[in-house]
Order: structure tokens, then C-alpha cells, then sequence
């Protein structure tokens, strides 16, 4: 596993937070060795939290993929329905249609 060299703002902070912390009687080599601690504890944090946030985007597209199949679903079965009756619709003109000519010639015939 590859350790990334810690940004100079974690080595700042992580000095910062040992020098704070500092006992008296503890020497520089100490303080910078609790720092190089705490710079480890900041890597693993951040890194926990990249990995956390992977794993957030991963659900979201997946829900997100799911919704849109949902959609499509839904959709499709509304289209299926759609399209019976619009069959429907297109044979009611034809038949008035016919039904119109054939009572015409029939009145013309009567007369």
C-alpha cells in the first residue's frame, strides 16, 4: 500500500495539535513523533471519508439507475395502453364513415 506524503496543511495542523498536547519534560523528538501520529490519524480519516463518499455516489447512481428503469418501465406500460385504444379511435371514423354513405345511398335509393 502507497502512503501519500501528508499535505504541508495536515502537517501544520498535526504539529499545531501536538504542540498543544505537549508535556513538560518532553522533548522535540518526542512532539514531532506524536505529530507524525496524529498526520497518520488525518490521512486515515480522510482517506475513510473518500472511501465513505465513494460508496455514497455508488448508492446514489444506483438508485438513480434504478428510478430511470422504473420510468422507462412505466413508460413502455403506458404506451402499451395508449396504443390499444388509439387503434380504436382510428376505426370510429372509418366506420361513421361508411355507416354515413351507406344511409345516403340508401336514402337516395328510397326516393
Amino acid at each position: 500500500m502507497n502512503n501519500p506524503t501528508p499535505s504541508p496543511e495536515s502537517q501544520l495542523e498535526a504539529m499545531k495539535i501536538a504542540k498543544a498536547t505537549q508535556k513538560s519534560g518532553q522533548t522535540k523528538e518526542q512532539t514531532k513523533l506524536i505529530a507524525q501520529g496524529i498526520e497518520k490519524g488525518i490521512a486515515l480519516y480522510k482517506k475513510q471519508q473518500k472511501a465513505k463518499a465513494r460508496e455514497r455516489d455508488k448508492e446514489r447512481k444506483k438508485q438513480l439507475k434504478q428510478k430511470q428503469v422504473a420510468s422507462v418501465d412505466i413508460e413502455l406500460d403506458s404506451e402499451s395502453i395508449h396504443q390499444e385504444p388509439s387503434r380504436a379511435n382510428t376505426m370510429l371514423p372509418w366506420a361513421l364513415l361508411v355507416i354515413s354513405w351507406v344511409g345516403f345511398a340508401a336514402f337516395a335509393l328510397l326516393r
